[in-house]
């Protein structure tokens, strides 16, 4: 059997049309197995249940070879229900390989089970959500402008989204406790980031852009005008055109800050304004950055080759030029998320994880210059790299490269005569000893719960063929006390905060260890830091955000697995507004 299959999906959004008028396609190639009807594989479950009218279609029987709706009409497109369960079924396989192909490893769900399951006609409301508790992802469907049904299983990024969420939910779980404001808003931004460089790794989607920027500038369908390829006509065409196809039935239920976040930086100071707070607008901020280093980089791919007396170019030439820069973007994305901290992660957070991840791969920064178009975007959307936080971070050495990491030095005083190599590669109590032994030097909280929750060996290949080993492991902290014993720990109480209210602080950090055993990086977030914790129940205390035991802990009294459906019915209606910044 080969190691791959290709089957078609819908390349962005059934309203997205080609140049011949019908929907734009494209084949993506995925992971080959031997899969049962649903379609039923070894990651995931497709299962055919319209719950909104109560009717259990029948499984789809995709076979293990060919693609049946290879030739396919559009109509057969919209309306059968098994090409439906194959374009969710493809675009959940394809963006897990590319998860597992960036981190260099296999990617587990959260939930302890092997499969997720997928309904694409789960509810009839415009709305799609990711539920760790039903093991699911759902997607609803509702009426369109033109009186038919739209399916959000349809559309690409919609899909794309709440896979991520799955997958950032399997990779760090406790990101979906509520922590501050940028915690939530970071599941949101980071989905939304993937979702968009998925699409744009798609030449087809890419060139299709590009083909209605080009058909007023140029008679002939191969070329397109080179004024359109400036950086600011990159924005405006094939950015903003994408942002617009956004979800875009779904637009008419919810506000359209995404093509303005990446259009206008919001103003200096807007990551503290509580108009900000709000977990979507505030998510837009960090997609746009990202986005927008997108675009540079594009523009310098152009350049390298872009012929200076031609007034128009080939567009598929240019398309290609998109899709591997966003590519390249997107696995320099999900590689930072194994440098992201456990707990209470920042954008400021995420910065220095791409930038760190990056480097090490390729640490000349490569020619087109990735990290500087990075550097560049998250200055103007006012974010800055958190590895300057020296005292969060415990660096005494030089920070390798401005804005990453900082490396343990001799001066730490870790011991290393107490593990073994091996065993350190994949035994959660090896990698438990290692903290003991060096509690001290790692600055954790003596008197805290400490639990290891992964080890992961992982092998990491370059853009160059270089082969990088490394081991990472995350572990936990937690101390559960009464809020008017904070102050022992230095920690201020909230105002008007009872004293015999439960609270929990956390901490915990990430160890990413060398092929030889050593520890390269520690990223941490410590229990005992004062000026955290404190602003972390300044947030949660206004907002009465507690878990099920009454302890300062997570969101709006929902089941665990429910926080997605509520955040995302927020957004349809857009019940927490926010702020905007373009007026």
């Amino acid at each position: 059997m080969p190691s791959e299959r290709t089957l078609r999906i819908i390349a962005q959004d059934p309203v997205v049309k080609g140049p011949d008028g019908k929907i734009l396609t494209a084949k993506v190639d995925i992971p080959s197995e031997q899969l049962g009807p649903g379609p039923l594989g070894y990651r995931v479950f497709v299962v055919a249940y319209d719950a909104a009218q109560r009717v259990l279609y029948e499984s789809a029987d995709l076979g293990n070879e060919g693609d049946c709706f290879a030739s396919s009409s559009d109509r057969d497109l919209l309306s059968d229900p098994a090409f439906h369960a194959q374009n969710v079924y493809a675009i959940v396989m394809r963006l897990l390989a590319r998860f597992e192909a960036a981190l260099g490893r296999r990617v587990a769900w959260s939930f302890g089970g092997h499969q997720l399951h997928i309904a694409p006609h789960a509810m009839a409301e415009a709305n799609a959500f990711y539920s760790e508790e039903m093991r699911s992802l759902l997607f609803g469907y509702f009426v369109g402008r033109d009186g038919g049904n739209v399916f959000t299983c349809l559309s690409h990024d919609i899909v794309a989204h709440e896979t991520t969420h799955a997958l950032l939910d399997g990779l760090r779980t406790n990101y979906t406790l509520p922590s501050g404001p940028d915690q939530a808003a970071f599941h949101e931004g980071f989905a939304d980031i993937v979702a968009l460089l998925s699409v744009f790794g798609l030449r087809e989607t890419v060139e299709t852009i590009l083909w209605k920027e080009r058909r007023a500038a140029s008679t002939d369908a191969r070329m397109i005008d080179k004024t359109l390829l400036t950086e600011a006509g990159l924005r405006e065409g094939a950015l903003l055109g994408l942002a617009e196809q956004f979800g875009q039935e779904a637009s008419q239920f919810r506000d359209d800050v995404l093509r303005r976040s990446v259009k206008k930086p919001p103003p200096p100071g807007a990551l503290q304004d509580p108009a900000y707070e709000e977990c979507h607008v505030r998510g837009e901020i960090l997609a746009a950055a990202v986005l927008n280093a997108f675009i540079a980089v594009w523009r310098r791919r152009l350049d390298g080759w872009l012929p200076k007396k031609d007034a128009s170019v080939k567009v598929d030439r240019v398309a290609e030029d998109g899709a591997d820069a966003a590519e390249h973007l997107l696995t320099m994305a999900i590689r930072a998320l194994d440098y992201c901290p456990v707990v209470d992660i920042t954008f400021g957070d995420f910065f220095s994880a791409l930038l760190t991840a990056d480097r090490e791969l390729v640490p000349d920064d490569g020619r087109y210059k990735y990290r500087a178009a990075l550097r560049e975007q998250f200055a103007r959307w006012h974010i800055d790299p958190a590895a300057d936080d020296a005292k969060e971070q415990g660096r005494h050495g030089e920070q390798p490269e401005p804005g990453c990491w900082g490396s343990p030095t001799e001066a730490d005083g870790l011991r290393y005569d107490c593990v073994h190599r091996e065993s350190l590669e994949r035994d959660p109590d090896e990698v438990f000893r290692f903290l003991w032994e060096n509690r001290g030097a790692l600055g954790l909280f003596p008197d805290a719960y400490t639990q290891v929750l992964s080890v992961r060996p992982c092998v990491r290949v370059a853009p160059d063929g270089f082969v990088l080993r490394e081991t990472v492991s995350e572990y936990m902290q937690s101390v559960d006390l009464e809020a008017g014993n904070l102050k022992s720990l230095g920690v201020k109480k909230p105002e008007g905060m009872p004293d015999d209210t439960d609270v929990r602080l956390t901490g915990g950090g990430v160890l990413v260890f060398d092929g030889f055993g050593r520890l390269k990086y520690h990223v941490r977030k410590r229990l005992n830091n004062e000026d955290r914790q404190t602003k972390r129940l300044d947030y949660l205390w206004p907002n009465r955000i507690v878990d099920g035991n009454g302890r300062y802990g997570y969101s709006d009294g929902a089941p665990a697995g429910m926080r997605f459906a509520l955040v995302h019915r927020r957004r349809a209606g857009r019940v927490e507004r926010g702020g905007g910044w373009d007026g």
